[in-house]
């Protein structure tokens, strides 16, 4: 079972988006001729000066000034910077999905879900199947690890019911179950804990013939779920894959044909001999 999957959603920094003002500032002293310095109270400001002479600056809404190199004029997400005692802050300015106009927000609605914003424009973003974003560390975590997401988990643990632990003695504590709304999604249940799961693009979930047991497959071989892709070429999709190594990515901004419109639930049938593909599991996607 994978641990915690990182997703990678920093490492981004912002060049001085800045607003100047044409005054000459006398009670500002700048420590060198020319540089970039924190401003004394104001952790989003900062004084550029040119030949010894200030002028004051803004980092973009929601980004801080970063003075670890008085060389450079540089601003970064509020959470990767060192305020100290400059406490104060430009009012937020905000648009939808937007608290500020610079960072990355978690999603009110859905714990899985967080908007990375740029200039007031949001960019979706969802972590894998029974991931969420973890607020404090911004990666996707297991959602049981997260406080948040606790109405959310409930309403999962709803969907399934896992069995004790040891009551299915051919699995142990570990055992998987199909997902009842959608083919590809299934849980894992570890200790009577589930944690939700995806199969890989092209693959759908294949009930095993013992309870617990299962795996990802070719839909063709998945009674209940040959069609959960519709007309989408599979072949030239796995082909694809491997030429981009095999990532589990897709975008749906971009009109991505990679996942079904909607979830398409399983029908009910007897299990099929497995015939399983040998595929990694998916990780984290971008919507």
């Amino acid at each position: 079972m994978k641990s915690t999957i990182a997703l990678l959603l920093l490492g981004v920094a912002a060049i001085g988006l800045a607003q100047e003002d044409d005054f000459i500032y006398e009670d500002f002293v700048c420590p060198k001729d020319n540089g970039f310095f924190p401003h004394e109270t104001q952790c989003d400001a900062y004084w550029s000066c040119k030949d010894g002479v200030p002028s004051f600056k803004l980092c973009g809404n929601g980004l801080a000034f970063d003075d670890r190199n008085d060389t450079r004029e540089h601003c970064n997400y509020l959470f990767t910077v060192e305020c100290g005692d400059r406490t104060e802050l430009e009012p937020a300015i905000s648009t939808p999905h937007c608290p500020n106009l610079y960072g990355i927000f978690p999603d009110p609605d859905d714990c899985a879900v967080f908007w990375s914003c740029w200039d007031g424009e949001a960019s979706r973003y969802a972590c894998a199947p029974g991931l969420a974003y973890d607020r404090k560390s911004r990666v996707c975590n297991w959602m049981d690890n997260i406080a948040e997401c606790k109405t959310q988990r409930d309403a999962m643990e709803q969907t399934i019911q896992c069995p004790a632990p040891g009551q299915l003695a051919a699995t142990g504590s570990f055992s998987r179950h199909a997902h009842p709304d959608d083919c590809r999604q299934y849980f894992v249940c570890l200790d009577g804990v589930p944690r939700e799961y995806g199969c890989p693009i092209g693959t759908v979930f294949q009930i095993g013939q013992e309870d617990g047991f299962g795996q990802c497959a070719d839909p063709e071989n998945v009674p209940g779920c040959s069609d959960y892709y519709g007309d989408l070429d599979l072949n030239a999709l796995r082909r694809s894959q491997l030429v981009l190594g095999n990532i589990g990515a897709q975008d749906d901004q971009s009109g991505s044909a990679a996942a079904p419109a909607a979830p398409r639930p399983r029908r009910p049938s007897a299990p099929a001999q497995p015939q399983t593909v040998d595929v990694a599991e998916e990780e984290v996607f971008q919507e």
